[in-house]
């Protein structure tokens, strides 16, 4: 049994125009998403797994991005 309904897939596979204040929101995760990866590469050895935390850190914003869309 899946708890993903039709109604789930056609909200997660369709583009949401933004609505009023939802792009100052977009741009404020992405400016401190920026900042922490920034810090990240200052502080962390240049090794795979400061590349994996920052690939995980922009699916983060991916993610908010998208809970941003389809539910507000």
């Amino acid at each position: 049994m899946s708890y993903i309904t039709k109604k789930d897939l056609e909200n997660w596979f369709t583009y949401h125009l933004p609505k009023p204040g939802q792009q100052e929101k977009y741009v404020a995760i992405r400016d401190k998403a920026k900042e922490f990866a920034e810090l990240i590469v200052l502080l962390a050895p240049d090794c795979i797994d400061t590349t994996v935390a920052i690939r995980h850190l922009r699916e983060t914003v991916m993610i908010v991005n998208q809970a941003i869309a389809c539910y507000s």
